[in-house]
């Protein structure tokens, strides 16, 4: 079983960066795509980014190419969500997730495992 744990949320002004971690407390998810979700109030749970399971394919919303950043380190089964010049519509609870497969995808319907999530919350 992969269990999924995210840290590295709080509240920021808008214009600064946050780091958000993935880790795996039971089975390591080294060989699974891995994807970060988003959900803010009154909202649908929406794509943000995805790696595969090397980190040789990574994929990004519109919304934060260019500013967000996912990367993995398979030997520390962790992945991470760089998020650079944060605006206030980026306040979301941020959930990990762990496709069974190796590649990456947008669709939530493609991940098994998701952790608790992480609050970030972006003011003006």
């Amino acid at each position: 079983q992969v269990q999924l744990v995210e840290s590295g949320g709080g509240l920021v002004q808008a214009g600064t960066s946050l780091r958000l971690s993935c880790v795996s407390s039971g089975r390591t998810f080294s060989n699974n795509g891995v994807g970060w979700f988003r959900q803010a109030p009154g909202k649908e749970r929406e794509f943000v980014a995805g790696i595969d399971w090397n980190g040789g394919n990574r994929i990004y919303a519109d919304s934060v190419k260019g500013r967000f950043t996912i990367s993995r380190d398979r030997y520390k089964s962790t992945v991470s969500l760089q998020m650079d010049s944060l605006k206030p519509e980026d306040t979301a609870v941020y959930y990990c997730a762990a496709a069974l497969r190796a590649s990456v995808s947008r669709a939530s319907s493609d991940y098994r495992y998701w952790g608790q999530g992480t609050q970030v919350t972006v003011s003006a």
